[in-house]
């Protein structure tokens, strides 16, 4: 009698756990997710994130270097360009799959604790997560780009091929430049923020976005910082124009995308539940 009864509630209980996880988190799940890892990482050991944002930042560099190889052994044809800007996505599957400190990336993860408790003490740790990692990347970046122009890491062909990229990724008009900025910071937030529910997919999902991001010309702060060491090792872009004409434009655009669009955006659509918890 006992196994008899209790069989249609073993069977409710299977069920229910199948419709859950056929149906994938939650949009509240997937921020609670977010923000606990938010959370981690402003509690994470400064020295600690320095070091991983530099890893991030040579290893982005991988993004440059498979467009470049792809350009490069492709026939010259109408879609080689689709086609060679999955090499785009090569640096941020190393980056995004390590779990490095990539600035993009903690524009949503570490403002979504932010967003919940916006007290001074949360903005200065966030701000000083952000500086940390952001100069990190930007070390990294150099100290890459500088291996790549003074070694024979590349042949003449793909150094020049490397070169034009770059002169491409940071030749937009400031305006253009922050403009073009505000897609890619959705985009990465966006990966961010579907990772959670992924499962399996997060490859896939890592190699569709990042590439539209090449795809659709848009700019990347850390990645176009690369091609902007590249240009600036060899003398061919001033400090002036690295700083005013492509850093500072592309690095509000990233932030403008990735925060006040993408994390007011979600966190909106969940506030109502959150409300009513309280």
């Amino acid at each position: 009698m006992t196994q008899t009864s209790s069989s249609p509630l073993v069977e409710e209980k299977v069920e229910d756990e199948a419709v859950i996880e056929a149906s994938g988190l939650s949009p509240r799940l997937i921020f609670e997710t977010i923000r606990r890892h938010g959370e981690e990482e402003l509690k994470r050991p400064l020295n600690t994130l320095f070091w991983s944002g530099i890893a991030a930042g040579i290893l982005i560099s991988f993004s440059v270097l498979g467009e470049a190889y792809l350009r490069a052994y492709l026939p010259d044809a109408d879609w080689r360009f689709i086609v060679e800007n999955l090499g785009y996505s090569l640096g941020f599957l190393l980056v995004i799959l390590g779990r490095m400190q990539l600035f993009t990336e903690n524009t949503i993860t570490t403002v979504v604790p932010a967003v919940i408790d916006p007290c001074r003490a949360v903005f200065v740790r966030v701000a000083t997560l952000w500086s940390v990692v952001l100069f990190a990347n930007i070390i990294g970046a150099f100290l890459i780009a500088t291996f790549l122009v003074y070694t024979p890491v590349l042949t003449p062909d793909l150094l020049a091929i490397v070169t034009d990229l770059s002169k491409h990724a940071t030749g937009f008009s400031p305006v253009e430049g922050l403009v073009r900025g505000i897609p890619a910071g959705i985009l990465i937030a966006a990966i961010v923020w579907m990772l959670p529910s992924a499962q399996n997919n997060e490859v896939l999902l890592i190699i569709i976005f990042t590439w539209l991001i090449a795809l659709g010309d848009f700019t990347h702060i850390i990645a176009g910082s690369v091609e902007m060491a590249v240009l600036a090792v060899q003398g061919m872009i001033s400090a002036p124009q690295a700083v005013f004409r492509f850093f500072l434009p592309v690095l509000v655009g990233n932030v403008i995308g990735g925060t006040a669009v993408f994390t007011m955006m979600t966190y909106a659509q969940i506030r109502p539940e959150i409300d009513e918890t309280e």
